[in-house]
C-alpha cells in the first residue's frame, strides 16, 4: 500500500542519505550537507512555503520523495515552460525519487506517480493538469511517467538540474478526469 505524509525535519537525515546515493545524485544535484538540506527542505517542512515535500511509504516503510507544487507558485519557471508547450491555468507539477536503488526498475515509480497524480485531483481542487518536464537523458524517469499514464505533449529547452546534461526536456501531462480536456491521459488509481 502506498501512502505519504509531509516531510518533517526528523526526515532530513534520511533525505540526506537518499540524495547522496549515486542513482539519485545523478539527477538531483542537491547540497546534502545538513545545512543544505535544512535550507532546501526546511521551509516546506515548517509550512512556510506552498510547495509540498512528501515522504512516500510502501507498507509503512519510507521509499521515495515526491515534490508537488503549483506552477502558479513558480511564475518564472511557468512562463519559461508556457512559452514552449501548452501550460493550462491551474497546472501542478511533481518531481520524484526512489531512495533505494534496489527498488528501482520494479514498477514502484509508476505506481507512486499514478497514485500521487490521482490524489492531486482531491488534494488540489483547482488543479487542471499535472505537467512534468523531465530531461530527455533520464529515460527511467520519463518511462515511469508513461507507464503511469501521462502522455508526452512536447519538448522544452530548460535548464537541467545537472549541468552536464543537455537542455532538452520531454514534457508529460495528465489532465483532470472529466475536465475540459477529457479523460485522455488522466492517471487513475494505483
Amino acid at each position: 500500500m502506498i501512502t505519504w505524509r509531509r516531510v518533517t525535519e526528523a526526515d532530513f537525515p534520511l533525505l540526506r542519505e537518499w540524495l547522496a546515493r549515486p542513482h539519485v545524485a545523478r539527477w538531483w544535484q542537491q547540497d546534502t550537507s545538513p545545512e543544505g538540506i535544512a535550507r532546501d527542505f526546511g521551509p516546506a517542512a515548517r509550512g512556510e512555503e506552498p510547495f509540498e515535500d512528501l515522504l512516500v511509504l510502501l507498507d509503512g516503510t519510507p521509499v521515495a520523495l515526491v515534490q508537488r507544487s503549483r506552477f502558479a507558485d513558480c511564475p518564472e519557471y511557468a512562463a519559461e515552460l508556457a512559452a514552449q508547450v501548452a501550460l493550462p491555468d491551474g497546472a501542478v507539477t511533481i518531481d520524484y525519487l526512489i531512495g533505494d536503488a534496489a527498488l528501482t526498475g520494479q514498477g514502484l515509480g509508476p505506481r507512486i506517480v499514478r497514485t500521487l497524480v490521482a490524489a492531486t485531483w482531491t488534494d488540489h481542487p483547482g488543479a487542471t493538469a499535472v505537467v512534468v518536464p523531465v530531461n530527455v537523458a533520464n529515460r527511467p524517469s520519463w518511462r515511469a511517467l508513461e507507464k503511469a499514464g501521462l502522455r508526452r505533449v512536447g519538448t522544452a529547452d530548460l535548464d537541467p538540474d545537472n549541468p552536464a546534461d543537455e537542455r532538452a526536456h520531454y514534457v508529460y501531462r495528465a489532465d483532470r478526469p472529466g475536465g475540459p480536456v477529457g479523460r485522455e491521459g488522466a492517471a487513475g488509481p494505483a
